[in-house]
């Protein structure tokens, strides 16, 4: 049987950590969990104890990159087959953890998808128009259809343990650390997934931060993939 680790970055979580946990508890009874404090000011790294999951207090806010290479990093050292990332505030719904590990069989990494069929998620339109945008994006530069770039509900094999504990990208990861595993020649895949709207607390994504995310994320990607190129054509 395959050993898994469910990591949860986590900043200021209390409200729905201990739901989430339970969650995975329910669903995933044989998984161990791990929560990535990341700095928070209020009862998360409490919460997340008392709930029954390992927790590792980083000494400020690293941001999700910093926080789930930290994972990766454990899950490494540790001996894990499979680390699934999972985020604190409710969104992503445990049930779905069989289906996303069970695609790994043939892949390194699965992506949960909210867009692959039709499902009951809703979302604003400028959110929409970013994850659209970032998928065809990415779609382009790696030659293989992405339809939730976005998402921070994966399921890494051994090998994606390895690569994202030795590199992870830090501001805004989830797109980028797409590409970083394609040219590294890893098998992707998507499934579909329910998601939940956020059950407690609000985004830390403003408006204005979502147009920087837009023009970082696009630059970083870009570059990410000319570099990779360069260094496979000069190997």
């Amino acid at each position: 049987m395959s050993k898994i680790l469910v990591i949860i970055p986590a900043y200021n979580e209390e409200l729905s950590i201990r739901r989430v946990i339970m969650d995975i508890k329910q669903h995933m009874p044989a998984a161990d969990i791990l929560v990535i404090n990341d700095g928070s000011t209020d009862q998360t790294a409490s919460a997340a104890s008392e709930a029954g999951a390992v927790v590792i207090n980083m000494p400020f806010n690293v941001g999700i990159g910093g926080g789930m290479q930290t994972g990766y990093m454990y899950a490494r050292d540790n001996g894990y087959d499979v680390a699934v990332q999972m985020d604190a505030d409710g969104q992503h719904a445990a049930a779905d953890l069989p289906n996303l590990i069970a695609e790994l069989q043939g892949n390194d990494l699965v992506i949960g998808s909210r867009f692959l069929e039709e499902t009951s998620y809703r979302s604003t339109f400028m959110r929409k128009v970013g994850i659209r945008f970032f998928s065809r994006l990415v779609s382009l530069v790696t030659k293989q259809k992405f339809t939730d770039t976005t998402s921070g509900f994966r399921a890494a094999g051994k090998r994606v343990i390895e690569l994202y504990a030795e590199y992870y990208p830090i501001d805004y990861p989830e797109v980028e650390a797409i590409v970083y595993l394609t040219s590294r020649k890893c098998k992707l895949a998507e499934v579909k997934v329910e998601m939940r709207q956020r059950q407690n607390g609000k985004s830390s994504i403003t408006p204005v931060k979502s147009a920087y995310y837009m023009i970082k994320v696009t630059l970083s990607v870009l570059i990410s993939a000319l570099r990779f190129h360069e260094v496979k054509t000069a190997s």
